[in-house]
C-alpha cells in the first residue's frame, strides 16, 4: 500500500541553536528543519501534541508530509527524529523536501510471507535473511509499507534475489550494478546451525 500524505501546522522559526530549540519545546513545540532539493534550510516548529500523537502511531519514518508554515506549503519526507534518551519523547525532526521529480531514496522493510508452509523450512532448513530493509529511488506517492517475499515454495539452498520483488511503478533499488540477495533458505550444519558455506556466502553479500 502506498505511503498516505499526512498534512501538519507548522510555524517558522527566526532563531535557530541550541537554546533557541529549548525555548520552542518550553513552549509546548517541537523545533524541526527542512533541508535539500537545493535550496537553504528552513527552520520551524509543530505542535507537540500532535508530533507525540502521530509518532506513537507510528507515522514518522519515511513518512510523506505536506507542511503548511504560513502561507507556504512544503512536501517533504520524514528523514530522521532525534528522542529524548531518558523519556523517548520527540526532541527534534529532520525533513527532506521532495524535488519536482517526485522520487525519493528511502528504505522499505521486507516481510516474509508463508513461513510454516515454506518446504525448506518443514524440511529443517533456516531462514538467513541478508537484508531486512532494501533502499530504493521511489515516487513519494508509491512508497509500500513493506516489500512481501513469499517463501511458499522456497526450497533449501534456493537464494531470493531482488529481481523477484515486485516493485511499484517507477521504483528502482539504489544498487544497479548486480542482483543482490535478499535471504537465503540455509541447510543446517553438523552443529545443527546454518550450513557454514552458504551462511559465509550470505554475510559477504549484506557486507557490500
Amino acid at each position: 500500500m502506498a505511503t498516505e500524505t499526512i498534512e501538519i501546522e507548522a510555524a517558522a522559526r527566526e532563531r535557530v541553536g541550541k537554546g533557541a530549540a529549548r525555548q520552542v519545546r518550553r513552549e509546548g513545540r517541537v523545533p524541526a528543519v527542512i533541508y535539500g532539493d537545493k535550496k537553504a534550510p528552513e527552520s520551524i516548529s509543530l505542535d507537540y501534541n500532535e508530533v507525540w500523537k502521530m509518532y506513537q502511531k507510528g507515522q514518522f519514518m519515511a513518512r510523506v508530509f505536506k507542511i503548511k508554515a504560513g502561507s507556504t506549503e512544503h512536501l517533504v519526507v520524514s528523514r530522521d527524529i532525534q528522542l529524548d534518551p531518558v523519556r523517548d519523547t520527540p526532541l527534534h525532526i529532520d525533513f527532506l523536501r521532495i524535488g519536482a521529480d517526485g522520487l525519493i531514496r528511502v528504505e522499505v522493510p521486507v516481510k516474509f510471507l508463508n513461513e510454516l508452509s515454506c518446504p525448506g523450512l518443514k524440511r529443517g532448513g533456516v531462514l538467513n535473511i541478508v537484508r531486512h530493509e532494501i533502499e530504493v529511488w521511489c515516487p513519494y506517492d508509491k512508497i509500500p509499507d513493506a516489500f512481501q517475499i513469499d517463501l511458499a515454495k522456497v526450497q533449501i539452498g534456493q537464494s531470493i534475489h531482488v529481481s523477484a520483488i515486485e516493485m511499484p511503478e517507477g521504483a528502482t533499488p539504489t544498487i544497479q550494478d548486480r542482483d543482490f540477495t535478499v535471504a537465503t533458505i540455509a541447510g543446517r550444519g553438523p552443529s545443527g546451525g546454518a550450513d557454514e558455506e552458504e551462511e559465509t556466502e550470505a554475510s559477504e553479500e549484506e557486507a557490500k
